[in-house]
C-alpha cells in the first residue's frame, strides 16, 4: 500500500502542475514523478469545465459560448499551454541554430512567431467549436483528456533536453510506460462511452477515431521536428503539442460530424 501511496498522490500533483486549482500542502517529490500519469485525467475535468460553461452561455450564440468555454480552460489552466505554444513557435520561426532556439525559448519576451501561433491557433479552435454546435461540450472533454494524454506519451519516448536546473518540469520527466498506461484509460473510456450517448451527448465512434488519428499523426510531426531541431522535448514543447493536437482533435469532429 505505500508503494502504491505515491502514484494516487500523482493526482494530485498533476493537478497543481497544470492548473491554478489550489491543492493543498506541498507536493512530495515522489508524487511528482507519478504525475504525468494522470494529465489525461485533469484533462477531462478541464474538458467537463469547459463544456459547462459553453452549454450554460449557449443561448448567447455559438462563438460567444466557444469563446467563453476556451476563455475558461486558459483561466483555470493560467494559459499555461498557450504560453509554451507561443514560446516553442518563437523558438522554432526564430532560430536556426539548437543553442539560439534554447536561448529564445528562456526569454520570457512573446516575439512576432508567438503571437501569431496564439491568434492562429485559439481562433481555429473557437470556430472548430462554433461549428460543433451541440456537440462541443463531449469534444472538449475528448480533446482536452487526448492531448494531454499525447504530452505523457511524448514524455515516456523522447529525451528531455531542458536544463533541468532552471525547468519547470524535470521533476516529471520520469515518465514511463506505466504512467501512459494510466493516462490512457480516460481517452480510451470516453472512447467507449461517448458513441453510447443521445442527442448532443452522443459523438459516432467514426468520428471520434478519425480524431484521434488526427492527434496521433499531430503529435508525431511535432515530435519529428522537435528531435530534429532540439534533440529532444521541453515542456515548452509539451505546451505547443498540447495546444496543437486539441486544436486539430476539434477541427476532425467539425468536418466528421457536419
Amino acid at each position: 500500500m505505500s508503494e502504491l501511496a505515491p502514484a494516487l498522490r500523482g493526482l494530485r500533483a498533476a493537478f497543481a502542475f497544470l492548473t491554478r486549482v489550489p491543492t493543498g500542502s506541498a507536493i512530495e517529490p515522489d508524487a511528482w514523478a507519478w504525475a504525468s500519469a494522470y494529465f489525461s485525467w485533469v484533462g477531462v475535468v478541464l474538458g467537463v469545465v469547459a463544456g459547462v460553461v459553453h452549454d450554460v452561455t449557449a443561448g448567447a450564440g455559438p462563438w460567444v459560448s466557444a469563446t467563453l468555454a476556451v476563455g475558461a480552460t486558459m483561466l483555470v489552466t493560467g494559459a499555461l499551454h498557450e504560453d509554451g505554444l507561443a514560446d516553442t513557435a518563437d523558438a522554432l520561426g526564430g532560430s536556426y541554430e539548437r543553442p539560439k532556439l534554447f536561448e529564445i525559448l528562456k526569454d520570457p519576451r512573446v516575439g512576432s512567431f508567438g503571437v501569431a501561433s496564439l491568434v492562429v491557433v485559439t481562433l481555429l479552435r473557437v470556430a472548430a467549436l462554433a461549428e460543433l454546435g451541440p456537440h462541443a461540450a463531449v469534444a472538449m472533454v475528448f480533446a482536452h483528456a487526448a492531448s494531454r494524454f499525447a504530452c505523457t506519451a511524448m514524455m515516456a519516448s523522447m529525451p528531455y533536453v531542458s536544463a533541468t536546473a532552471t525547468s519547470k518540469s524535470h521533476e516529471l520527466m520520469a515518465t514511463n510506460g506505466a504512467h501512459v498506461g494510466i493516462a490512457a484509460v480516460a481517452p480510451a473510456l470516453l472512447v467507449v462511452v461517448l458513441p453510447s450517448g443521445h442527442g448532443a451527448s452522443h459523438v459516432d465512434l467514426r468520428a471520434l477515431i478519425y480524431a484521434s488519428a488526427a492527434a496521433l499523426l499531430t503529435a508525431l510531426v511535432l515530435a519529428s521536428r522537435f528531435h530534429a531541431r532540439a534533440g529532444g522535448i521541453t515542456g515548452d514543447f509539451l505546451g505547443a503539442t498540447q495546444q496543437l493536437t486539441e486544436a486539430a482533435i476539434y477541427v476532425v469532429l467539425a468536418a466528421s460530424l457536419a
